[in-house]
């Protein structure tokens, strides 16, 4: 598979089987993805992966942070700006619309709609978890790096057969889980993902999000 096919067959995974993902395929991923590109090859970022009993622990941290405090902890890195515009606002609302039809959450649900976004809280199922960390006082530009890596985890491990759901859900329990984790003060977790097979008999895995095309996002100088 090419790189362009992977690519196009890429989606975020919300639904996993129960086939355990051996621990020697993670790390070939890794090794994979360690040769992505950073500014001055600082190569910016830490993963921590959990599996197992380690994974049913990190669930239950966050499920009790969220008890404790339901608006979560986002801190200085809010998932999205406060006011989100258009044309942005109606691409988020769009997708969302089609995940919730997906997975039959009716609008006006609430009930509904909890159960779908704790459900992020359990990786969707996967039997597989990554935290991506990087360090506080990173810059901008660090941060990018670190979202190349992610990307080069998501397109190894589509390549290898597997699905990902990279969650920035789990910012709202960022602190919790540098706790969690032994964390210094410095560093702090950007996001999380799911890692496993997919399950194709979910609904919500056949959804396709939209995509601008080039004309709608490109400017050709001197061409």
């Amino acid at each position: 598979m090419s790189v362009a096919q992977t690519l196009r067959s890429r989606a975020s995974i919300r639904g996993y089987t129960e086939r355990e993902v051996p621990i020697e395929t993670v790390r070939e991923i890794l090794d994979a993805a360690r040769w992505s590109p950073s500014g001055g090859n600082m190569q910016p970022w830490r993963v921590i992966v959990v599996a197992g009993a380690a994974r049913i622990e990190v669930c239950e941290v966050a499920r009790r942070a969220l008890i404790r405090n339901p608006s979560g902890e986002d801190g200085d890195y809010p998932v999205y700006p406060e006011c989100v515009r258009s044309p942005f606002r109606e691409r988020r609302s769009l997708a969302a619309h089609q995940r919730y039809a997906a997975m039959g959450v009716e609008p006006g649900d609430k009930a509904a709609l909890a159960d779908y976004v704790a459900r992020n809280y359990e990786f969707w199922g996967a039997p597989v978890g990554l935290f991506f960390v990087i360090p506080r006082d990173f810059g901008h530009s660090q941060w990018a790096h670190l979202g190349m890596f992610i990307q080069s985890v998501v397109l190894v491990a589509t390549e290898l057969g597997l699905g990902t759901c990279a969650q920035e859900a789990w910012a709202k329990v960022r602190e919790s889980l540098r706790v969690h984790f032994g964390l210094p003060s410095n560093e702090v977790v950007y996001c999380g993902m799911s890692l496993g097979y997919p399950d194709w008999t979910q609904p919500i895995n056949a959804v396709r999000t939209a995509r601008e095309p080039v004309a709608g996002f490109a400017t050709f100088l001197g061409c």
